[in-house]
């Protein structure tokens, strides 16, 4: 077993472009450490709904050039066989290690398959590589990023035409034309001949970010920002500028972009202690809110000052102050979420007339609902200008939410105002997530299995009404790997991420606000939490 290894990894450095790799798969080699090279060698990262993603390194379970060239390649030919023989890639990228390599890699095979290649002048936010997709009318569009993942991670998202994500059959037709590629050789990547686009591309995006405001709209909300070392400031700075906002004061210890992301442990702004920082500037500057980018600047996270702390607020609440917002100013369309996102939404919709949208998990789903017109996911993901970007946006999301900040601060009134008027129009909607975090993956498939085998028929007290396996899909949603329960007054999904490592079960309750006691609601509501995540801890087996 260890000779046919041998040889395997050997092969794959006889091909490998990039020093760094090869230099570190030749020490394995040489040290014969087996079981790092079967880490690397144990199958192919698998091109996905999610494109790619996973931890740097050599060989074809990580992200390498190795690993680029070939996903260009097959994405290439996927194009190719669509008819879409010399049509325009349009390529994106983040600061993270690796990125403007990947890029420029995956310009070079565009190039040699006869198709145009465009490459973004430099790291920016995924939105504006969304943009550009449809704005430079491409037949596709690749962004270069792991978005939130860890430092030693990066990733390969691909967008068709539209300016949305893929979906399949799309994903297992560019997978199959990557497997399809034998040898690196037999992939034609020239050394120049594509384009490195200047900032007009980015003009154009500032400019659309002006269709998230109604015009005339009050601009007073201070606001300190924290880019998370990413791509986010200069753009989020540009068009907070442009709308005339006061000038966000930026955490000046997670201002610039660094793939090593030193002051915290996972650059996402829902993990423990990554706001930290940005709470301490809120305590010098009081702000009226804090703005978090992550670092590809597509999520945008709210803390808002609660008593005597700074507190950030669940992606489903900012989901609804937004949905509560446009509803008052009077849009048409379509509301959209998916399905582990608050049901409140579908509540303030209904309310108002308008229509509504379940779909899975990512904005590959929610940007294609026809008539969209907002759609957010709970994972601090919004779409307010679909016309503009038909993906998530942190950029655009931060401005209407300081717009709205900036509406309640002339009324004397926040952000959690607003959220108890809610809580006493619709009830209140509580969420929260039961997260785990696993190095072993088939602790996952075991939880998932023992929740199908011997289901829960009872959480936190109360019945479970009825039981769904995704796996079957719905009516109105097609199958996906994860479970429903509803309960009364409850709703309980589990999944496996699609994106890290983790089991995810996402929870909500319900609860009737008498007259106007919301602070009784919401302390029914965290007794109820806190029972569905020991009990269905419990019946997960995690």
């Amino acid at each position: 077993m260890s000779e046919e290894l041998i040889a395997r990894a050997q092969a794959w450095l006889a091909e490998d472009p990039d020093p760094e790799t090869r230099e570190e798969l030749a020490k394995l080699i040489e040290a014969d450490d087996v079981e790092a090279l079967a880490e690397r060698f144990a199958g192919t990262l698998q091109f996905g709904t999610a494109g790619l993603r996973g931890e740097l390194g050599a060989g074809p379970m990580r992200m390498n050039r190795s690993v680029v060239i070939r996903a260009a390649a097959g994405l290439a030919a996927h194009l190719k066989a669509k008819g879409q023989t010399d049509g325009l890639v349009v390529i994106g990228y983040d600061a993270r290690h690796k990125s403007a390599d990947f890029a420029r890699d995956t310009a070079a095979v565009m190039t040699g398959a006869g198709l145009r290649a465009a490459v973004l002048p430099k790291p920016l936010p995924t939105p504006v590589l969304a943009f550009a997709i449809r704005h430079l009318g491409a037949v596709a569009g690749v962004e270069v990023t792991a978005s939130h993942n860890p430092p030693r991670d990066n990733g390969y998202k691909v967008y068709l035409g539209d300016g949305s994500q893929i979906v399949p059959p799309a994903d297992a037709e560019i997978a199959a034309e990557i497997d399809a590629v034998r040898a690196l050789a037999d992939v034609p990547r020239p050394e120049s001949g594509w384009e490195t686009l200047g900032d007009e591309v980015l003009g154009a995006y500032l400019a659309r970010t002006d269709a998230a405001l109604r015009p005339g709209s009050p601009r007073g909300a201070r606001t300190v920002y924290t880019p998370m070392h990413g791509v986010g400031k200069e753009t989020l700075l540009a068009a907070f500028a442009r709308a005339g906002f006061p000038a966000p004061a930026v955490v000046a210890e997670q201002a610039e972009p660094d793939p090593d992301f030193p002051t915290v442990a996972f650059p996402n702004p829902e993990e423990p202690g990554a706001m930290d920082l940005a709470f301490a500037a809120a305590e010098r500057e009081q702000p009226d809110l804090v703005i978090a980018n992550d670092p590809d600047a597509d999520r945008c996270a709210v803390a808002v000052h609660d008593g005597e702390k700074w507190r950030m607020l669940h992606g489903d609440e900012v989901g609804s102050l937004l949905a509560a917002h446009l509803v008052r100013r009077g849009v048409s369309g379509v509301f959209a979420e998916s399905i582990v996102s608050s049901s409140l939404l579908g509540r303030i919709a209904e309310k108002a007339g308008l229509g509504y949208e379940e779909t899975l998990t990512g904005f590959k789903w929610i940007a294609r609902v026809e008539g969209l017109r907002f759609g957010y996911e709970e994972a601090l993901g919004y779409c307010v200008d679909p016309e503009g970007v038909r993906d998530k946006d942190g950029i655009t999301a931060a401005l209407l939410v300081a717009e709205l900040a900036s509406e309640l601060k002339e009324q004397g009134r926040t952000l959690l105002d607003l959220l108890d008027d809610l809580a006493v129009e619709h009830g209140l909607h509580a969420t929260d997530q039961l997260s785990v975090r696993v190095k072993d993956l088939s602790l996952i498939a075991d939880a998932m299995r023992r929740l199908r085998e011997q289901p829960p028929t009872v959480l936190a007290g109360l019945d479970v009404v009825r039981r769904e396996d995704l796996t079957e899909g719905t009516e109105t949603l097609p199958p996906t790997d994860g479970l429903r329960y509803t309960l009364d007054g409850a709703r309980v999904i589990v999944r496996p991420s699609g994106t890290e490592p983790k089991l995810k079960c996402y929870l909500e309750v319900v609860v009737p606000v008498e007259g106007t006691d919301v602070p009784a609601a919401r302390a029914k509501a965290k007794e109820l939490i806190a029972g569905l995540k020991r009990d269905l801890a419990v019946a997960a087996g995690i």
